[in-house]
C-alpha cells in the first residue's frame, strides 16, 4: 500500500506541475500567457523530476508515475502482474487529482478563455495533424525512446549513480523528448499523464469547456505501452539488460 500511494503521489504532482505549466502558457490573462513550447516542456522535465522525487519520498523506490514503465518493469519481472495493474490504477489516480488541483489553480481564468481546445490541452494531449496511423506511430517510438533512455541512465554500464542523480536525468530524458519529439503529439509517453487528467477534464464543472476527445483518447495508451514493450525488446537486443 506504501507503494501504491507513493505513486498516486508521484504521479499527482506530476501532473500539478506539468498540467500547471500548460496552464500557465494557454489560459488567457495568466501572466505567463504565450510563453510557448520551450516553457512547456521545461516544465514538463521539471515536473518528472519533481514527481520522482515525490514518489520515492512517499514510499514508491520505482517512482514509475507511468503505467508505460510500469509495464516495461513487469517484463523483467519487477512487478507480479496483480502488482502492475494495482500500481498503474493508482498512476491513473494520480493523475485525475493533479489535474483537479490544476483546475482549482487557475479557477477563475477557464471563464475568460474562449478557446476551448487550449483548455484541452492542459488536461491532455492532441495531435498537430490528425492521422491515426502517424500519431500512434510517434507515441510508440517516442516512448520506446523513453524507456530505452531509462535503462541507459540506470544500467551497469554507466555505473551507480549519485544519490538523488537520477530523478534529475530522467527529468533532462523527458526536457529532450518534448524538445526533439513531442511536435507531432504532444508527446504523452505516460497513459496516467493523458487519461488521468481526460477524465478529470470529463467530469469537472469547467467554464466553457468543449468535449473531451475520446476518438483520440485510445493513442495516447495504446501508443505509450506498444512503445514500452518495443523499448525493453531493444535494450535487450543492444545488451542494456
Amino acid at each position: 500500500m506504501t507503494n501504491l500511494f507513493g505513486e498516486f503521489f508521484g504521479t499527482m504532482v506530476l501532473i500539478i506541475f506539468g498540467g500547471g505549466v500548460v496552464a500557465n502558457c494557454l489560459l488567457s490573462k495568466s501572466k505567463a500567457e504565450g510563453s510557448g513550447w520551450f516553457v512547456i516542456v521545461t516544465g514538463w522535465a521539471m515536473a518528472v523530476m519533481l514527481g520522482v522525487f515525490s514518489a520515492i519520498a512517499t514510499g514508491a523506490p520505482q517512482a514509475d508515475l507511468n503505467p508505460a514503465v510500469t509495464f516495461a518493469k513487469t517484463f523483467l519481472g519487477v512487478y507480479e502482474p496483480g502488482h502492475a495493474i494495482m500500481t498503474m490504477i493508482a498512476e491513473i489516480a494520480g493523475g485525475i487529482a493533479g489535474a483537479v488541483i490544476v483546475w482549482l489553480a487557475f479557477l477563475p481564468h477557464w471563464e475568460v478563455t474562449e478557446d476551448k481546445g487550449a483548455k484541452l490541452a492542459i488536461f491532455c494531449t492532441g495531435p498537430a495533424i490528425r492521422n491515426t496511423f502517424a500519431n500512434l506511430l510517434c507515441e510508440i517510438i517516442a516512448t520506446a525512446m523513453l524507456i530505452i533512455g531509462i535503462f541507459v541512465i540506470f544500467s551497469k554500464s554507466v555505473g551507480t549513480l549519485a544519490p538523488g542523480f537520477g530523478p534529475y536525468l530522467v527529468g533532462m530524458l523527458v526536457w529532450a523528448l518534448g524538445l526533439s519529439l513531442g511536435g507531432p503529439t504532444g508527446y504523452a509517453l505516460n497513459p496516467a499523464r493523458d487519461l488521468g487528467p481526460r477524465i478529470a477534464h470529463a467530469i469537472l464543472p469547467i467554464a466553457g469547456k468543449g468535449d473531451s476527445d475520446w476518438g483520440y483518447a485510445w493513442i495516447p495508451v495504446v501508443g505509450p505501452m506498444a512503445g514500452a514493450g518495443l523499448g525493453v525488446f531493444i535494450c535487450k537486443m543492444a545488451g542494456v539488460l
